[in-house]
């Protein structure tokens, strides 16, 4: 199930055939991952080691997103608008 989300996430957001490592597809991954972990953490309030893989994955995010906006703004809007993430 985890592996059809992720091929529907690449599929989705791809450049080419193969590319798995774009910024926006990184960016979707890392997206889906946090809404996972935020989940979880709602169910399990006390699991600190997850919220600390949290935190580290939304730093990640807000990394990649940042690289993208000074790169590329308008790939960088349209991932945004897409993701339904905020900006």
């Amino acid at each position: 199930m985890v592996t059809e989300k992720k091929k529907k996430t690449v599929t989705q957001l791809k450049r080419k055939e193969g590319d798995t490592g774009s910024t926006e597809v990184q960016v979707a991954l890392l997206t889906e991952r946090i809404k996972q972990l935020t989940e979880h953490l709602q169910v399990h309030i006390h699991d600190q080691h997850s919220r600390r893989a949290l935190f580290k994955l939304i730093g990640q995010r807000k990394r990649l997103l940042t690289y993208l906006g000074k790169r590329k703004p308008e790939q960088y809007h349209s991932l945004i608008a897409e993701l339904g993430l905020r900006k």
